[in-house]
């Protein structure tokens, strides 16, 4: 095994998915990084098998759904402290050839990189826009309400930065689908807050890494391909709650005084009222597949 990195990704019956994620990433680094799979109750037996296939990955039950940060925090903590860099990737991304090796080699180019990440694909081969600002109220706000209206708004445009070159640099933060973390770094600001329990952990991670000192650095000279939402789209019910809860808490966090209190009231409301009806829709959407694959 290694003693430069682990790799971490948190399972919740993830399917076929999986096996591509180990396969491939047996051609992204020419080092064997011990991959710890912290499951949150996987039910379709695809955990036990990739275990049994792949003689550096380990099974590691986080004992309850505890989501995306707080599964990745626990199986941090059974990584040996002299591990250098841990990389934290869903189980649906698929690794391409000497993409691993190229961002630890980014690493070494930045010293003070606390967590770096690649370009990532989309399935058709389309640019993820993973490296973004930290949102700020306003900028939020204005995604948030108008992004799907009006996509080329100023603020979506601010906060995806997607008129950014695509070069290597530093971000606000970076999509938590596919990152390397430098451990020290890590540890600094205590991993992710565990009080997210799916979307926002990494805007969160990223925002908390650069005040205290640390850079987010986007190297889009490696690329990833990322299956994203397969967990997400089964359960728009579910998901799509949490995301909004986790925009509320993000925003919350970082206007605390009292004299504040009415905007967090005034958010709380706002993303409550989108929250039920993005679900509707999605709902919606969902039943209008169904039966058109019934047909």
């Amino acid at each position: 095994m290694s003693s430069k990195l682990a790799v971490v990704t948190v399972t919740y019956s993830p399917g076929e998915h999986l096996d591509e994620f180990l396969s491939s990433l047996a051609l992204a680094t020419e080092e064997t990084p011990q991959v710890i799979m912290a499951d949150n109750g996987s039910t379709d037996g695809s955990p036990e098998a990739a275990e049994a296939a792949y003689p550096n990955a380990r099974l590691f039950r986080t004992g309850a759904n505890l989501g995306y940060g707080g599964a990745v925090n626990r199986a941090v903590a059974e990584i040996d402290d002299d591990i250098e860099f841990v990389v934290v990737a869903n189980p649906d991304v698929r690794w391409h050839p000497g993409s691993l090796d190229g961002l630890l080699a980014a690493a070494e180019r930045w010293p003070r990189a606390g967590a770096l990440g690649p370009l990532i694909r989309e399935p058709d081969g389309s640019r993820y826009p993973s490296a973004r600002a930290v949102p700020d109220l306003l900028s939020g706000a204005g995604h948030a309400l108008l992004s799907t209206v009006w996509p080329s708004n100023p603020w979506t445009l601010r906060y995806r930065q997607d008129n950014e070159a695509v070069t290597e640099r530093t971000v606000g933060w970076l999509s938590g689908s596919c990152l390397v973390l430098r451990r020290s770094a890590f540890d600094s600001v205590n991993g992710f807050d565990s009080r997210y329990f799916m979307y926002m952990e990494d805007v969160d991670l990223g925002d908390r890494l650069g005040t205290a000192g640390w850079l987010n650095v986007y190297v889009p000279d490696v690329e990833v391909t990322h299956t994203k939402g397969h967990a997400a789209g089964r359960h728009p019910e579910l998901m799509l709650p949490a995301h909004h809860q986790s925009a509320y808490r993000f925003q919350a966090d970082r206007h605390p005084d009292l004299w504040q209190a009415p905007l967090r009231w005034a958010l709380r409301a706002a993303l409550a009222l989108r929250s039920k009806v993005v679900v509707a829709s999605a709902l919606r959407q969902r039943q209008i597949d169904e039966t058109a694959t019934d047909r």
